[in-house]
């Protein structure tokens, strides 16, 4: 087609299977094309000489399952009539419609409108077959990812909807001569340029429980390195099968959080493991420490930090800098309180007192 125009929206959904879900979509959308038949169908011979065929529309669909309905199609106004496959050796998978003899005496453009109702899962994707192809597409999600060989001219985005435009020439695409010649070794439909939207969750369950998960090395160190510094400041000594037991709790605490997250919201798992973790610790270390102030002091630092994990899972663009601000407040403090601490005459007392 000279000109191809698509314009649509879409309605995102998410459907669940026992602990699974998924996000499915419906678009509603009309797509607008023009044809310029040259004169004699562009042939320099008698057009007596010519036998013209029937002229067909292909349409290419690479799932017919997503079909909702008989898609509606005219010609110049013309109702056509929907038939199975493409016709078309490049492009098999799909619809068509016969049109008729176009060979005229004189050139002619013949416009096509075609009703198409699509569903189908994560994301859709369009080829630009057009001289001039346009794309826009609307829909009430807020979680766009644009890939694919072009991306959109123009797009905005809100908390709750998405639009976005698509021009592309046939001058910045390859399809019109893979259309035309195929590729070597390669179906042509897989060879065919395309650009596509996927719409997704940006942080699901399973992605805040393994974001969670990169932060477990750093629960487990800033723990002992609280246990070292109860240690060597107040002179309590602490057995590394006492280390490993806090260790573990806190690993355990993942464990939960995934579990509890397949069948509770995100903020109740992430709640009820924190919770019982912190309790557990807290409890434990009342007399690992010597009294139970300290343990409640140790386990009111560890909600601290619990919390602070809970804002970096939140935080989907701000979770590097959060975390990195984190660590160095961290270190800082731990610096600020060891600042007086003579290692030497530590590492010597406790050769000492060993002997």
């Amino acid at each position: 087609p000279e000109l191809l125009r698509y314009d649509g929206s879409a309605d995102i959904e998410s459907k669940q299977k026992g602990l699974y879900k998924a996000l499915v979509y419906q678009t509603k959308g009309i797509l607008r094309a023009r044809f310029d038949v040259p004169a004699n169908l562009g042939l320099a011979t008698n057009p007596a000489a010519i036998t013209a065929g029937s002229a067909y529309l292909a349409f290419g669909i690479s799932d017919l399952r997503g079909l909702r309905g008989t898609p509606k199609a005219t010609w110049d106004g013309l109702a056509l009539r929907i038939g199975n496959g493409t016709k078309f050796d490049a492009i098999t998978d799909g619809i068509h419609a016969e049109v008729g003899n176009v060979q005229s005496a004189e050139a002619k453009s013949f416009e096509v409108t075609i009703n198409m109702d699509l569903a189908g899962t994560r994301s859709l994707a369009f080829t630009p077959i057009g001289k001039n192809t346009t794309v826009e597409l609307r829909a009430a999600w807020p979680h766009p990812n644009f890939g694919g060989r072009f991306l959109p001219v123009s797009k905005t985005i809100d908390d709750k909807n998405f639009h976005a435009r698509w021009e592309v020439s046939h001058l910045a695409s390859k399809n019109e001569a893979i259309l035309r010649s195929g590729v070597k070794d390669q179906k042509p439909q897989d060879a065919l340029e395309s650009f596509d939207v996927a719409f997704i969750e940006p942080v699901n369950i399973y992605q805040q429980a393994e974001r969670a998960v990169k932060y477990g090395v750093l629960f487990v160190a800033l723990t002992f390195a609280a246990f070292f510094l109860f240690e060597t400041l107040k002179n309590l000594r602490i057995h590394p099968l006492q280390y490993g037991l806090v260790g573990l709790a806190i690993a355990v605490f993942f464990l939960l959080l995934i579990s509890l997250s397949e069948h509770l919201s995100f903020v109740y798992a992430y709640m009820i493991a924190s919770t019982a973790c912190i309790v557990l610790i807290g409890f434990y270390l009342s007399h690992v420490l010597g009294g139970w102030r300290r343990g409640a002091a140790f386990a009111a630092k560890l909600t601290l930090l619990y919390g602070v994990l809970y804002g970096l899972l939140l935080s989907e663009d701000n979770a590097l800098m959060l975390g990195s601000l984190l660590l160095f407040a961290v270190l800082a403090a731990f610096m600020v309180l060891t600042r007086r601490v003579d290692w030497y005459q530590l590492g010597a007392r406790k050769t000492v007192a060993e002997k």
